[in-house]
């Protein structure tokens, strides 16, 4: 195999701690390196994948003096960031780059914004960082770009995807030992004996090696076979009772085990990747309060503050990233508490309308704040009961 593409794999797996340089790796070995890249690699984007499917749920809203209004910027994040790209499909991109480099780069360019697949970043403390080498599919930018002509993000200060394939690396060890028992423990074994007559043959070296090398591998290989001896070798098949009977349940365990502590990485309930029933609905408000809505802020907090700034702040000039949309609403189940929320007077129709998925009514009495004769002010109460009333 080529050389680059073993270099490539060991830095996937490595990180500081590789175990072995791409000089040294044999093809087996590749293979080993191979497989644990893809126990880990599939531990870490089904994470990542989960965290942008519910991104890409959210309503980027956008409010300008306050208001919440719908053109140019709120069809530019919801529907066509660029000419080549869906919202979903952006949004995709950007946080699989966010957590793949701990860091992510949009860019605005004719109207349009890209995700930025490479670039180099230059820190300074009083001034405005610099970005170079910034390179979008097929295309390279030669201009440096200030840390004002961008969106720069940044998701944590130290790199969990570091220190989950640091602790991957420890776990590995068991996985292996697991995985070789339990091929011990359903391979043949067996013992060979060959005499001193049958080692001082003339062809003693060509007939053990024909034997080990084909009568063997046929016979082992083989659901229904016949081994061909020599004369002076006996061999006794000792089967497997003296192994482990280590099953594919604790190996599936373990593997699932690098699934848990990935999410817990990510802020992400484990019973929501493994595909439990039971409490998912406590699961993904853990999800949406602890990785969710900080990643949300942490987002439009950069969109505010670059593309709007203190100006725009002070004029009611925003984007917000609305995440009510991301949990299923069961309108049956929720019936009751549509019918205080509206009742209550803090929510319209069309308010309910739209966080249960539902489009709004194009009317003005929907768009109206209703409350029920049973709620009043204190003071109103306190009157009443001074005019002879009762509560």
């Amino acid at each position: 195999m080529g050389l680059n593409f073993k270099k490539w794999l060991l830095e996937k797996l490595g990180g500081e701690e590789q175990r072995v340089t791409s000089a040294e790796i044999t093809g087996e070995e590749f293979f080993d390196l191979a497989s644990d890249l893809y126990v880990r690699e599939i531990a870490f984007w089904s994470c990542v994948n989960t965290v942008a499917n519910a991104v890409s749920k959210c309503e980027f809203k956008t409010f300008m003096g306050k208001k919440e209004v719908r053109e140019g910027e709120y069809y530019t994040w919801n529907m066509e960031p660029n000419r080549n790209q869906n919202a979903s499909a952006f949004i995709h991109k950007w946080i699989s780059k966010l957590y793949q480099d701990n860091e992510a780069l949009v860019l605005e360019q004719n109207g349009q914004l890209l995700v930025a697949d490479s670039f180099t970043r230059k820190a300074y403390a009083l001034y405005d960082d610099t970005f170079t080498g910034v390179a979008v599919e097929d295309f390279t930018f030669k201009k440096t770009f200030t840390g004002s002509e961008v969106l720069y993000f940044k998701l944590s200060e130290k790199d969990m995807r570091r220190v989950t394939n640091g602790l991957y690396m420890a776990y590995q060890k068991l996985i292996d030992y697991s995985v070789r028992s339990y091929q011990k423990s359903r391979g043949s074994r067996g013992i060979l004996d060959v005499s001193a007559m049958a080692q001082g043959s003339e062809k003693y070296e060509e007939n053990f090696n024909k034997l080990m090398n084909e009568h063997f591998k046929n016979f082992f290989n083989s659901e229904n076979a016949v081994l061909p001896l020599f004369e002076g070798y006996r061999y006794t098949d000792i089967g497997s009772k003296t192994y482990s009977n280590e099953g594919t349940r604790d190996i599936r365990a373990m593997i699932d085990d690098v699934s848990d502590f990935t999410a817990k990485a990510f802020g992400i309930p484990p019973a929501l990747l493994n595909g439990t029933v039971q409490g998912t609905s406590e699961a993904t408000d853990h999800f949406l309060t602890f990785c969710i809505d900080p990643l949300c802020r942490t987002l439009q907090e950069e969109i505010n503050r670059k593309r709007y700034g203190y100006a725009g702040f002070k004029n009611g000039n925003y984007v917000q990233i609305d995440t009510k949309a991301i949990k299923h609403v069961d309108l049956l189940s929720v019936s009751t508490a549509i019918d205080k929320l509206i009742a209550s007077g803090a929510f319209c129709i069309n308010d309910i309308r739209k966080l249960t998925g539902e489009t709004i009514i194009d009317e003005a009495w929907a768009n109206q704040h209703f409350m029920t004769k049973n709620y009043a002010t204190v003071a109103d109460l306190l009157e009443s009961l001074q005019e002879g009333g009762t509560l």
